[in-house]
């Protein structure tokens, strides 16, 4: 079962999110903010991040540069999730570190397929 690291400050969406993710099949291990975030990575060493980017204490921009700047965590996919579609967001979380890119609302089959790509 891959284990996927959700980190969401919203707790409505981190609920709805993990509860459909479960019944995907995969184990989901969560934080609420981004230094959490990169305690959990380390920790649990998921197979892939689902990293919200506005987040309270660290941004789930500078938790990515932090996990890709760590031997232990640099090769786990991060898939940034963000509310910010404007142009330059993308990049921006690219720049960051992210694998890939998802907006919210989450369309989820779309971010599903995105995830399944990541781990075959």
């Amino acid at each position: 079962m891959p284990k996927l690291l959700l980190v969401e400050d919203n707790e409505m969406n981190r609920d709805m999110l993990s509860r459909r993710l479960k019944r995907e099949g995969f184990e989901v291990v969560i934080a609420v903010d981004g230094q959490e975030g990169v305690n959990q990575a380390r920790a649990t060493q998921p197979d892939l991040i689902l990293m919200d980017m506005s987040l309270p204490e660290l941004d789930g921009y500078e938790a990515t540069r932090i996990l890709k700047a760590a031997d232990e965590t640099k090769s786990i996919p991060v898939i940034a999730l963000t509310a910010h579609a404007m142009t330059g967001d993308r990049e921006k979380s690219l720049q960051a570190g992210c694998d890939d890119y998802d907006t919210k609302p989450i369309e989820f089959q779309r971010l599903v397929s995105k995830i399944r790509s990541f781990l075959k």
